[in-house]
Order: structure tokens, then C-alpha cells, then sequence
């Protein structure tokens, strides 16, 4: 893509500011979408929750990018918790779906990649899934199904809309990897259950140069699978982490142990997600780190 201005929601978390980095450095204008009032040239003013946004901002920009939302993994999903997941990114992905359809059709973006995530499948077991796959049942598949109907509008403006269904990213600086790193480091790591569950990982390099990708390849629309190739279990995650940090994997957290400390959200932890990238492959797109030891070792 040559130098284009690109709005981003989103920018400021693990994948947002990784994102931002790659197209700065190679020459792009990022416009910061932020909840507060802009403090900087590239800031924009929107509020998720209100469907509010400064359409403005959007006017004249090649992309707009939004990977905003409310940590999934950061607090036990207590009914509020769980409703302010959902507007984070249901509400937050309306207001720019409906902004950019409300702007005049030559101030239209181009693309519109929206983020999603593999919680779409919900529990796969040991079956392997790629994008034609249904969506499963439960708290994440109804909020990444809503989620998702909330691009519509774009869509049917004529934006060409990208749904990018992205796994755990393997990366210290946050997410699910990121609290995982200093518990294998102290020695304390082990596996969560029995361990046969299926991750589907992507290393936070691999994730921002197949958003890029996205960006950049006229034609791509609608879901893809950002996951590396090879989904593993969680016994063979615990087993990498050991063999990368030369530590002892040695515990195990039980199902019953798990549910009482995270509650619902234990179904997720304990669920399997073997989640292929198949429309990411047909695509052209090639990882870098496909292995999830490969990944460790590049997140380190």
C-alpha cells in the first residue's frame, strides 16, 4: 500500500500499538481514535459505548482499523462485566460501521477490517475449523456473532469489510501469553485441566503483518482465521514454554480449581479452539513463526 492515512480504534492495546508502530515506520498517517479529548494532531474524539464518533476524522481515509474492546481476560465475567464486553464492541463497531456509511461516497474508506475473534467457534473438541465453519454457542460465539452484523452497514455501503477472527497472541507485552510468561519463568507453570485442549495461537508479529496483509490486498472480505497453521494443546504449550525458558512445567490446575476462581469464564480457558487460517493461506499470506515454539522464541 503506498502512504495512506489510516484511522485506528484500538491503537493503544498490545495488537493496536504493534499495528501503529508497523505502519508509521513504514511512512503511513495514523489517526488515533481515543475516549478522552484529543491531546495530539493524530487523535480523534469517539465514545464506543454512545455510538458517538467524530466522523470527521474518518473523511479522507484510505483505512479505518478497529481492534477496540474490553479485556475478555481481565476480570471474572460478572453480568456487568460481561455487558460491557459486549458494548465495547458491538456499540464501538456500530458507530464506525455507521459513520463511514454515513459519509459521502467519495470520503469512503476503501477497507474496513474490524476484529473479531476465534471465540466465534466456540468449543470445536479435536475437529478442526476454518472460516466456513458455524458459530458455536455460548457467551462468545452470540457476542463475536453481534459483533460481526454490527460491520453491516460498511458492507453495504460499498466498503470492503474484513472480519479478522484472531486467536491468543503470543507476545510479553499482554493478552493471555502475557500473564503466562512470569509464571513459567518463576517455575510455576503448568498445564490448565488435562491439557487436551486445543489453542490456536499467532505470534503478535505474524498477527499485525496479516492485518497489513488484509489491509493491503484488494479483494479480501469478510472472516479470516488470523491463527498460525498448526494449532497445539495446552499440554504441548506447557510443554514449549518449559523447553524455551528451561524451567520445570511440574503443575497442573484442575477444572473444578479453575471454575471457582474464574467462573464462567473457565469454559473458555478449558474449551478447545482448533481454528485453521485457511482463507489467510488461499489468500498468499505466509507466517513467519508457525510453530507455537517458533512464536515463543520470537516473543522473547
Amino acid at each position: 500500500m503506498a502512504a495512506s492515512r489510516i484511522a485506528v480504534a484500538g491503537a493503544s492495546g498490545l495488537v493496536g500499538s504493534a499495528l501503529v508502530r508497523s505502519l508509521t515506520a513504514d511512512g503511513h498517517e495514523v489517526v488515533r481514535l481515543v475516549r478522552r479529548a484529543p491531546r495530539a494532531a493524530d487523535e480523534a474524539r469517539w465514545e464506543p459505548e454512545r455510538r458517538s464518533v467524530d466522523a470527521a476524522a474518518l473523511a479522507g481515509c484510505d483505512a479505518v482499523v478497529n481492534l477496540a474492546g474490553a479485556g475478555v481476560g481481565d476480570r471474572r465475567w460478572t453480568q456487568a462485566y460481561k455487558a460491557r464486553i459486549r458494548s465495547s464492541r458491538v456499540d464501538g463497531t456500530a458507530a464506525l460501521a455507521g459513520a463511514l456509511a454515513a459519509l459521502d461516497p467519495g470520503e469512503r474508506p476503501r477497507v474496513f477490517v474490524n476484529g473479531s475473534a476465534i471465540g466465534f467457534y466456540g468449543d470445536t473438541g479435536d475437529r478442526a475449523v476454518d472460516e466456513s465453519a458455524p458459530a458455536g454457542e455460548g457467551f462468545l460465539p452470540s457476542l463475536c456473532v453481534e459483533w460481526e452484523a454490527a460491520t453491516e452497514p460498511a458492507r453495504e455501503a460499498g466498503v470492503r469489510t474484513v472480519l479478522a477472527r484472531t486467536g491468543l497472541v503470543v507476545a510479553r507485552g499482554g493478552g493471555a501469553w502475557g500473564r503466562l510468561f512470569p509464571l513459567f519463568r518463576a517455575g510455576l507453570g503448568g498445564r490448565l485441566g488435562d491439557g487436551r485442549q486445543y489453542w490456536s495461537f499467532v505470534a503478535l508479529h505474524d498477527e499485525v503483518a496479516a492485518l497489513r496483509h488484509l489491509l493491503d490486498t484488494d479483494g479480501l472480505s469478510g472472516p479470516f482465521n488470523l491463527t498460525a497453521p498448526h494449532p497445539v494443546t495446552n499440554r504441548e504449550v506447557t510443554a514449549a514454554m518449559g523447553r524455551v525458558l528451561h524451567r520445570p512445567t511440574p503443575f497442573a490446575v484442575p477444572a473444578p480449581v479453575l471454575r471457582g476462581v474464574l467462573g464462567e469464564m473457565a469454559g473458555d480457558v478449558l474449551g478447545s479452539a482448533r481454528v485453521l487460517p485457511a482463507r489467510l493461506l488461499e489468500s498468499g499470506f505466509r507466517f513467519a513463526f508457525p510453530e507455537v515454539e517458533e512464536a515463543i522464541r520470537a516473543a522473547l
